[in-house]
């Protein structure tokens, strides 16, 4: 009876000490991972940071150790200007840095070689931002500043530009005080190298970070070279609107030494503005095969004070003419309290004849008021008599049937 009792007591305590021990080795396992470095390196991808092959070379690539990063910022040039990635925040954005030597605020007229001389003076496009102070009449004559930079691959004989961001753009859609901008960028004389940013939509500082690499570009060609950027907003309804322009001449430019980063301020281009009566927005489309004309009334503009109060009540009638006798007319919903109104109302006619020639419509922009009389605010007609922008608008829907055709329009007195 006893050696039965002895077996169960040594393996109890046989039991007891295993699990011990097989806690203990777990606990200095667990200890040992966390006082240990883990074995890879944790890269935050933001945007802008380009991950093509061509860019490896100059960028910290993953599982580098220290003392390769030394000696790759040992070797970079004192005196060029580099996008440092490792300085941004979480956001992708360069922290800002206070100038010693406060700069002059007028920056266009430096060349790229100013840059880099003066890396000490400015070297995030914040800094360069806080140094113009500008009233507010200068503020609605500027259409914003360009931010980009240049950069030459000579292993790979490649021009590098990369579009940065874009600050203080004017607000194209004044009913929402904003934009949807992007940016088209040729290289000029040639015009064989066409790029564009994607579309970033409600905002007047858009940060692109977009990389753009031109591949069989001799670097001694560079200096005859011009970079044209051109400034859009996005229109969903009709052609873009054109906010501004950059011209960029390389002559002079000194690629060699880095990246060289560069601001300029957004030019005037051929921006339409409106005047008198304000812009109407009309999309037409003529359905041969029906005989039946789609008229959408998408958007107006600009409309002039029509109230005692400052503001109007805008809607519009459409009236269609055949042979100058009126035989169908619509009307939108009225828009309260706007002069930019956007109505988004599609109607149908049925043309009594075949072909547009007898055809002509006319599009009444009113106020509405209940009190009294409405007033016309503007007036358009388009037909095969019509003259400017109207009449270029009927010619391209009769010239091409069954296609959609928007055109903003200017209003004449009504």
């Amino acid at each position: 009876d006893e050696i039965p009792t002895v077996v169960g007591i040594f393996s109890a305590f046989g039991l007891v000490f295993s699990v011990s021990l097989f806690a203990w080795i777990c606990c200095q396992r667990k200890s040992s991972k966390s006082n240990k470095t883990p074995p890879y390196k944790f890269v935050h991808v933001l945007k802008g940071v380009d991950i093509y092959p061509e860019n490896l070379n100059s960028k910290k690539k993953f599982g580098a150790d220290d003392k390769s990063e030394t000696k790759n910022k040992s070797t970079t040039p004192k005196n060029s200007l580099h996008l440092d990635l490792e300085k941004r925040d979480l956001n992708g954005n360069f922290p800002k840095t206070t100038p010693k030597n406060q700069s002059s605020p007028d920056l266009e007229n430096l060349s790229p070689k100013h840059f880099t001389e003066r890396k000490k003076d400015s070297v995030s496009p914040d800094s360069l931002k806080s140094i113009t102070s500008l009233s507010s009449e200068d503020k609605q004559d500027k259409l914003g500043t360009l931010f980009f930079s240049l950069e030459y691959n000579f292993e790979k004989k490649a021009f590098v530009v990369n579009i940065k961001e874009a600050r203080g753009l004017p607000a194209m859609d004044e009913q929402s005080m904003t934009s949807d901008p992007y940016i088209k960028m040729t290289i000029l004389p040639e015009k064989k190298h066409k790029v564009k940013t994607r579309v970033l939509r409600k905002t007047l500082d858009p940060a692109f970070d977009e990389t753009f690499t031109f591949y069989g570009i001799p670097y001694t060609q560079i200096q005859d070279l011009t970079l044209h950027f051109i400034i859009l907003s996005f229109d969903r309804f009709s052609r873009d609107d054109v906010i501004g322009e950059v011209l960029i001449p390389l002559a002079g430019t000194e690629l060699s030494e880095g990246r060289l980063l560069m601001d300029r301020e957004i030019i005037k281009r051929n921006v339409r503005k409106s005047s008198g009566r304000g812009e109407l927005l009309i999309s037409l489309c003529y359905q041969s095969t029906t005989n039946t004309l789609t008229v959408v009334v998408l958007k107006a503009r600009h409309l002039p004070k029509s109230d005692v109060s400052g503001l109007s009540d805008p809607y519009v009638k459409v009236n269609l003419y055949h042979a100058k006798k009126r035989i169908s007319k619509k009307k939108t919903h009225v828009k309260k309290c706007t002069p930019n109104a956007v109505f988004n109302e599609l109607f149908v006619f049925d043309i009594p004849c075949e072909g547009l020639d007898d055809i002509s419509i006319e599009f009444l922009v009113l106020d509405s008021d209940r009190g009294s009389r409405n007033e016309v605010i503007g007036r358009l007609t388009l037909g095969s008599s019509a003259e400017g922008t109207a009449g270029e608008h009927w010619k391209e829907i009769c010239e091409y049937p069954r296609r959609q055709i928007a055109k903003w329009h200017m209003l004449c007195d009504g």
